[in-house]
């Protein structure tokens, strides 16, 4: 029997996918790396909305978490921008601090790259269990983790 690195249930491997984090406060990237490489997944950082643009372009991640509030581009215009070329297809986890009233959420969410919205502070549980649901990914045995984020 041939091992693609997919188990024979479908599921892809996590440490396939790359993610990237855009958040410019270190504790809750801190927070957001710790969660999604304890799933076995591969992580990418940046703290501000250009640098999430260039690398989004550059790596093209399997899925990015934004913050919504971020430096030198907005979230919402980070959304709208990787519409557009080879980026367009690349899933969006949008989180916030801030609660969004119903009228807002629903706008977000008609966005086609928009899969969710998660309130700060993100509940583990349901960040991993989305994370897994949208990259079609069963989570693996612990990972150990580095003394130091990258």
């Amino acid at each position: 029997m041939v091992n693609n690195e997919k188990d024979h249930s479908g599921f892809g491997n996590p440490e396939e996918k790359l993610i990237l984090i855009v958040d410019d406060d270190e504790s809750i990237w801190d927070l957001l790396y710790y969660i999604v490489r304890r799933e076995g997944f591969r992580t990418e950082k940046a703290s501000d909305g250009k640098e999430a643009l260039e690398k989004a372009r550059l790596l093209h991640p399997e899925l990015i978490l934004l913050d919504l509030m971020l430096p030198k581009c907005g979230g919402f215009e980070i959304v709208r921008e990787l519409q557009d070329g080879d980026t367009s297809d690349i899933p969006v986890i949008l989180l916030s601090s801030r609660p969004m009233d119903r009228s807002t959420l629903e706008v977000l969410k008609q966005e086609p790259n928009v899969k969710d919205f998660l309130e700060k502070p993100v509940k583990t549980q349901v960040l991993t269990a989305l994370l897994h649901s949208l990259l079609k990914t069963r989570p693996g045995p612990p990972v150990k983790e580095d003394k130091q984020a990258p």
